[in-house]
């Protein structure tokens, strides 16, 4: 069985009343920089492998078509492009790696690969890319698009994203680059080359003007889990960011990526998933019991209303008073939204022909939306034995993206004081920085 890997998701460590509750930060708000150097020093010393982060570029405004809810709860917002936070927190630690959110469905693969290089170099071969495809209206209003691209369709964008992103990366050998300070040659033109991209979505002529970065490719996250998103992950991820619902769907996830690498001609055992899990740790189990029970308070109606819109990209004030499962999600995928998160498990629970009710609903949909339904919960030996079960359970390959509905840093600083030392101790965790890039350190 291969060591646990353990990421941390800061997506929304600012967001869902974290910032306000017991054990944040007084006098520092999001998004000073001084709070994530200090979290990213406190996770290196524990040796948490990744500090992740999730993105969107517009205020959910799904529920009830406006962004009110949003904006007076702090629902998945602000959020700022992170890429120079990382760049500080890169220079206050030496290990540690980085994860960085950009959609496929929305920017252009020459402005992103040419970022990540820099950043690559910046942080000394420690940048990760995790490739999204959008399904959030919001954003792509901001992006001038009236409405979402079809779902099979977005995924075939992304093939092609990477596959430019890739040979920009390859357009400049690392063997090309000669710095002959006898003679002033820079470099041998025969290791530069363009591209001479012509797709479907994208026409790109090269080469990347830039110097290759530590890595040359930034580790590749992907985080679909349907099966077109299944078959995307397949032909390019270097690592998977897996949801799965319980450990029936991981294991469902785990296998349909296994018969999918394999139809890539690639070996299952390279590529790992990081099940997102929300942890609660406390010195006791009665400690962390407590802290769950401050998170539940903390939660609004229209709160939870705006969060499970905006993630599925549906809106579910529209709800009648009883209605089928499957009907819900048949006009969620007719909607280009996401049938997953909640709506895919409710009906990989109760089945397509479970009717429901609006109050019942909403009952589900306050415990996915505070995380508190999926939430790991107890003392530090609690929560690291349920790690080392489920890690075998799903195929002792990749490990987890922790997160915390608790303050920020306290929520943190108690995975990286409390739970990680108990996991290393008891010799669950991979290595300790093997190596020099965050490849190398993921063995990816």
């Amino acid at each position: 069985m291969s060591g646990i890997h353990i990421a941390y998701d800061l997506s929304f460590a600012h967001t869902e009343g974290r910032w306000a509750r017991a054990g944040s930060w007084i006098g520092q708000e999001f998004p000073d920089v001084r709070m994530y150097a200090e979290l990213a020093r406190t996770a290196e010393r524990a040796g948490v492998d990744m500090l992740f982060f999730g993105d969107g570029s517009g205020i959910p405004n799904t529920w009830r078509g406006s962004m009110d809810a949003a904006v007076e709860w702090g629902i998945q917002w602000p959020r700022h492009d992170m890429a120079p936070v990382i760049a500080a927190m890169s220079t206050a630690t030496e290990h540690i790696g980085f994860g960085l959110t950009y959609s496929s469905t929305f920017m252009h693969p020459f402005t992103v690969a040419r970022l990540l290089n820099s950043l690559d170099h910046v942080t000394n071969g420690r940048i990760a890319f995790n490739v999204v495809a959008s399904t959030r209206g919001a954003d792509a209003e901001n992006y001038g698009s009236a409405e979402l691209m079809d779902h099979d369709l977005r995924y075939e964008r992304m093939e092609e994203f990477i596959a430019v992103c890739r040979a920009l990366w390859d357009s400049v050998s690392p063997d090309a680059i000669v710095r002959d300070r006898t003679t002033g040659r820079f470099a041998d033109p025969a290791g530069v080359h363009p591209i001479d991209h012509e797709g479907r979505f994208f026409r790109v002529r090269g080469p990347l003007a830039s110097v290759p970065s530590p890595q040359v490719h930034p580790v590749v996250v992907q985080a679909g889990n349907s099966p077109r998103g299944i078959t995307a992950s397949a032909s390019f991820a270097d690592l998977v960011f897996g949801f799965g619902g319980g450990v029936a769907g991981q294991r469902r996830h785990r296998a349909m990526l296994d018969d999918a690498l394999r139809a890539q001609g690639r070996d299952p055992a390279s590529v790992g998933i990081l099940w997102a899990t929300q942890v609660i740790v406390g010195r006791t189990r009665r400690e962390a019991t407590t802290r769950r029970d401050e998170v539940l308070r903390a939660w609004d109606h229209e709160a939870v209303g705006a969060f499970l819109s905006h993630n599925a990209g549906y809106d579910f004030s529209t709800l009648p008073t009883t209605f089928r499962l499957g009907e819900l999600q048949d006009a969620i995928v007719a909607a280009q939204a996401s049938p997953g998160g909640l709506v895919g498990t409710l009906v990989a629970e109760h089945g397509a022909d479970h009717t429901m009710t609006r109050d019942e609903f909403f009952d589900h949909g306050w415990a996915s939306a505070t995380g508190l339904d999926h939430t790991l919960l107890g003392d530090p030996a609690e929560v690291a034995d349920a790690l080392e079960e489920n890690h075998a359970t799903t195929g002792a390959r990749g490990g987890y993206m922790l997160s915390t509905p608790l303050g920020m840093p306290s929520g943190f600083a108690e995975l990286s004081e409390l739970l990680v030392p108990e996991l290393r101790a008891r010799g669950a965790l991979a290595p300790r920085y093997p190596g020099r890039t965050l490849r190398e350190n993921l063995a990816v």
